[in-house]
């Protein structure tokens, strides 16, 4: 499972699970020893003999499962293969993919990769300006074209559309890598004001939705390729993560649908579904947006408590974007890709819990994984007390 005001292209957001932040997509990965580490320290872990037994179970399971689990491809392999490498090595010249949200992030980091490999890239950013942009034309080749895009705005996109049509109307577009991403709050979906639910869906649903309808022509002439990152946080319900969560389900869903869809065209679809990275900085102004009623039912220190326990979760996000950068390259040129890909560690035993294990103990694995809050005010007995002396 990368956070900030702005929405588009490299959007800042909340550097999770393929959730943006000043990057696209970020998400929620930390190593096994961290996942292993964390989940003692459930605070609301019960006593009794059952839970004991249960969550003794839960281990032993883990501990026994085969490796297939892992068998969607949670981390996709370093290089491809010697016949997609020599297929490779004669197709770059003819080869055109796209990349949304290059500002930073898995964008950057893919753009110059491919860029390396001998590719003709066309990358978006939202601001041509950015930090990102200058780096990107620093390090890459002319080979590389940079394009402004904010996927909230109908005009860059179709602006977008044209420049890449009128440039591979001939030859179509190999791939198209649906990246940018936005998330900002970290909150209870109560606490989320509704207008952050709208901002995740129009970027991370609406704007790839409509991005992707319009190069299918050119994708479908050239029998092309769709990866998307989209994030375990829309499997998943994470603890204050229900706007992206809920972007990135229905991108999902839509990603899979692309996928059966389009199949008879011959094209290939497939999700890269990251693990916890470090892709960008979040900024979050939740508290002076906050009812009175909500404020006073939650409390401030509430709210205080997530916002310093998703920093300390950050201080474990891997800063190594390689094996992301490897899952979308692969998806884009191996001659079978996966459906799907989970690049980053702990993400088997995330769905092995989901998948098989009861909802309980999933509810409080991800609490003691990602964001385990502190009761509301209303709801903790001195709040009571002091209503009693009232």
């Amino acid at each position: 499972m990368s956070s900030g005001a702005l929405k588009g292209d490299g959007q800042e957001g909340a550097g999770l699970w393929g959730c943006p932040c000043s990057s696209p997509l970020l998400m929620v990965n930390v190593t096994g020893q961290c996942l292993w580490h964390r989940l003692p320290e459930l605070s609301v872990l019960p006593s009794s003999p059952g839970t004991a037994c249960t969550l003794l179970l839960l281990f032993v399971c883990i501990l026994a499962a085969p490796p297939w689990p892992l068998a969607f491809h949670p981390d996709a392999r370093a290089s491809l293969r010697a016949g997609d490498r020599q297929w490779l090595s004669l197709a770059t010249a003819r080869l055109f993919p796209f990349l949304s949200g290059c500002d930073s992030g898995f964008g950057q980091a893919t753009a110059r990769h491919l860029d390396i490999l001998g590719f003709q890239v066309f990358a978006s950013v939202l601001d041509l300006q950015s930090p990102g942009a200058q780096e990107l034309r620093r390090s890459c080749s002319s080979r590389l074209t940079l394009l402004q895009m904010d996927l909230t705005k109908t005009e860059d996109i179709q602006r977008v559309l044209q420049h890449i049509q009128a440039h591979t109307n001939s030859t179509g577009l190999w791939g198209l890598v649906n990246n940018a991403g936005f998330n900002d709050t970290i909150a209870d979906a109560e606490l989320s004001p509704l207008g952050k639910f709208r901002a995740c869906m129009e970027v991370n649903f609406f704007g790839s939705l409509e991005l992707t309808k319009g190069l299918l022509p050119l994708l479908r002439s050239a029998g092309g390729r769709i990866v998307t990152v989209s994030s375990p946080a829309g499997d998943m319900p994470f603890p204050c993560l229900a706007a992206y969560g809920a972007s990135k389900a229905a991108l999902s869903l839509l990603m899979d649908t692309f996928r059966s869809e389009l199949q008879p065209w011959g094209i290939k679809v497939s999700l890269i579904l990251p693990g916890y990275y470090k892709t960008g900085k979040r900024k979050q102004q939740l508290l002076a947006s906050l009812p009175q009623e909500l404020l006073q039912a939650y409390g401030e220190d509430y709210v205080e408590e997530i916002n310093q326990q998703f920093i300390q979760f950050m201080k474990v996000a891997v800063e190594d974007l390689s094996a992301v950068v490897n899952s979308i390259t692969e998806g884009l040129l191996a001659a079978n890709p996966a459906v799907r890909y989970y690049p980053g560690q702990g993400l088997g035993i995330m769905y092995f819990i989901h998948r098989y294990l009861p909802y309980f103990v999933r509810d409080l694995f991800l609490k003691g994984f990602f964001i385990n809050p502190k009761l509301p005010r209303a709801l903790r007995r001195e709040h009571h007390n002091d209503v009693k002396k009232a």
